[in-house]
């Protein structure tokens, strides 16, 4: 590291794990600190405002998600003047880690999320598990969890076979099983797509009274990267802490879709497998129509060309009737 004074404008991109905590201790440092949980995770608090974000994040995600190499709450903290908490490991580890469970359990007995109007956690696939499961800790929080696993314990969830090297971790202990730790909520929020089974299948143990749940077809596996995307994910975490995340808002925030370029090859590959060719045809004119798509444009040209020849094979069959 050099001798440059740091901000929440610097970029820590690229830099190598000891020197990024390093960084990110001396940004916290005046409002707030860097602690370091056993060999894989670390907690990054930085003190502002009235409401307080708690992301769980990887250290990978955060170099591939953030252009400046930075927690994504931190974002909230530059823009909107929240506090933020975020917890980072090392890669994916559910953060089923003691020392993650005595942090928690220091935080709670200090009273320390009583010192804020409102708290949100926030967390994606692995990371929204534990943004689920340790949301106990602050009664009367909110939750957003985009792809989460309810649980890895294999009596539960045997029929998920992504992570079968995590069976051996115990999910069976404190802050275990997310949906249950969700009860203690004020509301939470889960986002997937049905059209990714597994992923489906784990929103399916997270019905609650106090669940949300928003299908976001034809989207895929990577939601949190297609939210950032269409520049709605601060979108998202802002109604969900005000309380104004409803079904209406989201189908209004979602609409972006039509013009996401990921989304629509998705939603044209899933309608070329069902062979629906009209809906194919409906879809790539609507998207011609309104923006530059040669994918759509030679799709849709194929399809008139070949009912054009479908209609002349029919007049000279016709014709020599």
């Amino acid at each position: 590291m050099t001798d440059e004074t740091l901000t929440l404008d610097s970029s820590l991109a690229d830099l190598p794990r000891r020197e990024w905590i390093e960084a990110a201790e001396q940004i916290a440092d005046e409002d707030g600190y860097v602690e370091n949980l056993g060999r894989r995770h670390h907690a990054i608090f930085i003190e502002e405002g009235s409401t307080l974000l708690v992301t769980f994040e990887t250290l990978q995600g955060i170099q591939a998600l953030s252009d400046l190499g930075q927690p994504l709450g931190w974002e909230m903290l530059r823009d909107h003047g929240w506090s933020h908490l975020c917890l980072a490991s090392n890669g994916d580890t559910w953060f089923r880690d003691s020392t993650v469970y005595g942090y928690f359990d220091r935080l709670i007995d200090d009273g320390f999320f009583d010192e804020f109007d409102q708290v949100l956690f926030y967390g994606a696939g692995p990371c929204a598990y534990a943004a689920a499961a340790f949301s106990v800790a602050a009664p009367g929080a909110r939750v957003v969890a985009i792809q989460p696993q309810a649980t890895l314990d294999p009596r539960i969830t045997e029929w998920d076979d992504r992570f079968t090297d995590m069976r051996i971790v115990d999910f069976t202990n404190r802050y275990g099983f997310a949906p249950e730790m969700l009860d203690a909520a004020e509301h939470a929020y889960v986002l997937y797509d049905p059209r990714e089974q597994l992923d489906a299948m784990h929103a399916a143990l997270f019905t609650r009274s106090n669940v949300t749940k928003f299908r976001m077809r034809f989207m895929g596996n990577a939601l949190q990267t297609d939210l950032l995307e269409l520049g709605a994910w601060a979108d998202l975490l802002l109604a969900a802490n005000d309380g104004t995340l409803t079904d209406m808002y989201f189908a209004q925030m979602y609409r972006a879709r039509r013009a996401y370029r990921p989304y629509l090859r998705n939603l044209l590959d899933a309608l070329e497998a069902d062979n629906r060719t009209s809906l194919v045809e409906t879809l790539c004119a609507n998207v011609t129509g309104r923006m530059r798509a040669r994918k759509f444009a030679a799709r849709l040209n194929a399809i008139r060309e070949a009912r054009i020849d479908r209609e002349i094979d029919a007049d000279e069959a016709d014709a020599t009737d």
